[in-house]
């Protein structure tokens, strides 16, 4: 979910505004609100409850009591947890975290989907309790919900913890570089497939920020297994992620970022024409304006200096920014611009300086009732981002040594491979911003051509559709760009900040119907694959 500002600052969306409602569709009325019943399956025929085929003799220790789920007050249906060695060798003592559900789809495939948040070093628990998951306890929220648009309704899901030395995980973390960490992840996964019998099931994976890292490495490292059997890769998916060199990724971008959002983030005329000269002097502005074009130059950019390594503060942007940003509004939040004080509390704990903590509080994952309702070590220091240098054998923490996945060949082996690969982007993150992974993109050749040769120009369309719970609700209708070329489709949420299936959940739930096959693409209107009938945004459902 987040990672250290060493590693990533914020980036660029001058995304163009939206366009209109496609042609021909009425402007809906607001929906009546259906609302979940507790203990109750969804009303949609296809999302009932089928009979089980995981629980067997081999997987029973991990099943989880879904209706003992500390402060849950529903079903929350099957689910199985628990640690899993990363190797078969009967002496390893390092062990990775899951939580899997079977999916409530009667109709969904031999797949599985696999979550990962970033980091380097947060729990992908995060991602499960306020993104995707089957029950979500939002930031400022008293009570945890059933969530209607967890990707558990489309297929099956499992949440990692990982590399060793994150949340509930077991040993001491001594790896380098994500070369070893997907040689780790793959001796896991191996030992998951086996235990649960889903061999030469369809994989997926996907996550964000960090797990921009992450996600592509490991399927890398699958690729390279070549073994179906247990790594049988079929696509994957990341949003808001770190993929290419930070100085462009972030600092080249930010100043026309602040410049397109500066009606609401409100920074004085002054400030900004001295951010303007320093962008200048760092040749942040004419890199811009050579390399940001689509298509782009042919070629590799040249590399600008990093200014974490500089002796001058000035092409620091992102700091820069930051400072006068959090002078304008103290509780300014780069993973999401829109937000003003007070910070609500989250039930995921402190991460950022300035989070608030009501007196007493205790952090969902650390309680010792819910470690032992998901078969975990009880009395373990779950921290939503751990303090621990999950690349052990470096110097500090995020000492990661590898480049990034845009930047050496794996992106680009990972996309001519599955030619199923899908990122998307917040447009209000600004740690990670849409024009910034765009820029790391057009550095990347695959499929014979380099770059994407036009901006994101096609309407993201999200069904209308009817609301199971009210506290869990999904944006509909025009809500982002998207564009696909030789393999790799690019989305922007326009919403959403920085963990997108948590902002605009109903954008993720299409994202993740695409990337399975079961929608064409982000111009599609249908209604979800999941609804008994066409919703047409009036109230009326037709079968």
């Amino acid at each position: 979910m987040k990672f250290s500002l060493s590693i990533c600052s914020a980036l660029l969306c001058a995304s163009t505004a939206l366009a209109g409602f496609p042609h021909g569709f009425k402007h809906p009325q607001r929906p009546k609100i259906e609302r979940r019943v507790p203990n109750q399956p969804f009303q949609d025929e296809k999302l009932q409850k089928r009979a089980s085929k995981f629980l067997t003799a081999q997987t029973e220790k991990f099943a989880v009591n879904g209706t003992g789920i500390p402060e849950v007050d529903f079903d929350i249906g099957e689910s199985y947890a628990g640690l899993l060695p990363i190797s078969d060798s009967p002496d390893e003592s390092r062990e990775l975290f899951f939580w899997f559900f079977p999916s409530t789809n009667t109709n969904s495939p031999e797949e599985i989907v696999v979550w990962l948040n970033g980091g380097p070093g947060c729990s992908s628990l995060s991602g499960l309790l306020t993104e995707n998951g089957p029950f979500t306890w939002e930031a400022g929220t008293l009570a945890p919900v059933q969530n209607p648009y967890t990707w558990v309704n489309l297929t099956n899901m499992v949440w990692i913890e990982q590399p060793v030395g994150v949340g509930y995980d077991q040993g001491t973390p001594n790896i380098t570089d994500e070369v070893q960490l997907g040689v780790e992840f793959r001796g896991f996964w191996k030992n998951f497939i086996s235990t649960f019998g889903m061999n030469n099931y369809d994989m997926y994976i996907t996550g964000e920020s960090y797990a921009g890292y992450y996600v592509p490495y490991i399927a890398d490292s699958f690729i390279q297994a070549d073994d179906t059997e247990y790594f049988n890769l079929k696509g994957i998916s990341i949003n808001d992620p770190i993929i290419g060199d930070g100085t462009i990724q972030q600092q080249v971008v930010l100043l026309p970022y602040v410049e397109y959002w500066n009606n609401l983030m409100y920074l004085n005329a002054t400030f900004l024409e001295q951010m303007r000269e320093w962008n200048s002097f760092c040749n942040y502005t004419q890199y811009m304006e050579e390399y940001f074009t689509f298509p782009p130059p042919a070629g590799s950019f040249p590399v600008l200096p990093d200014p974490y390594a500089s002796d001058t503060y000035l092409c620091d942007q992102f700091d820069n920014f930051y400072a006068a940003l959090l002078e304008v509004n103290p509780c300014f939040n780069i993973y999401h611009i829109t937000e003003t004080c007070p910070h609500p509390f989250s039930q995921l704990g402190i991460v950022n300086t300035g989070d608030y903590q009501p007196p007493g509080a205790v952090v969902y994952f650390n309680r010792t009732d819910v470690q032992a309702a998901l078969h975990a070590d009880v009395g373990t220091n779950w921290e939503q981002c751990t303090d621990v240098n999950v690349f052990g054998n470096g110097t500090e923490r995020g000492s990661d040594r590898s480049l990034g996945p845009a930047q050496n060949g794996v992106l680009q082996r990972v996309i001519e491979y599955t030619n199923n690969t899908i990122i998307g982007s917040g447009d209000l993150d600004m740690l990670l911003s849409t024009n910034g992974t765009l820029f790391a993109l057009q550095n990347v050749t695959w499929n014979g051509v380099q770059g994407l040769q036009a901006y994101p120009n096609k309407t993201l369309y999200a069904p209308y559709h009817p609301e199971y719970n009210g506290g869990a609700l999904a944006g509909a209708g025009v809500q982002g760009k998207w564009t696909h070329e030789r393999g790799l489709t690019f989305y922007t949420a326009q919403l959403a900040g920085h963990e997108l299936p948590g902002y605009t959940p109903g954008v993720a739930y299409r994202m993740i119907e695409i990337l399975l096959g079961r929608v064409s693409d982000f111009s599609s209107t249908e209604s979800f694959t999941t609804q008994s009938g066409n919703y047409t945004g009036n109230g009326t459902i037709y079968r």
